[in-house]
């Protein structure tokens, strides 16, 4: 069975169109990358390098140094799809973070995003 598209799509290439997202419903980038290396556990520095490399999703998230343990309380309908209920590890990964992605565009608090308690 042939890999969804989104595995192999740059992690670089979909970012802007996340930062677009967020910055137009008065987000800020700073916001999404706090976001992002809250599920994937990469330090800033870390973040950018994988932009750079133009690293795709699947390897995005199988070389994240630490995924957080608290993204399992993502939960949620994205692209019509329960996130809770997606088998596929990878693609449960990359939904989590469109979730975060949209919770963050829809003005949520960061202590709820970042399932703070």
């Amino acid at each position: 069975m042939a890999k969804p598209r989104i595995y192999t799509t740059s992690f670089a290439s979909v970012y802007p169109y996340y930062v677009a997202k967020v910055v137009k419903k008065g987000r800020t980038k700073q916001d999404l990358d706090e976001i992002i290396r809250w599920l994937s556990g990469y330090s800033q520095k870390e973040l950018e390098a994988q932009q750079k490399k133009q690293t795709d999703f699947e390897t995005f998230f199988s070389e994240a140094p630490k995924m957080n343990p608290s993204r399992a309380l993502i939960t949620g309908v994205i692209c019509g799809v329960r996130v809770e209920e997606i088998n596929e590890p990878t693609m449960r990964e990359i939904r989590y973070l469109d979730k975060l992605v949209d919770e963050l565009a829809r003005g949520k608090a960061m202590t709820k995003i970042l399932r703070k308690r």
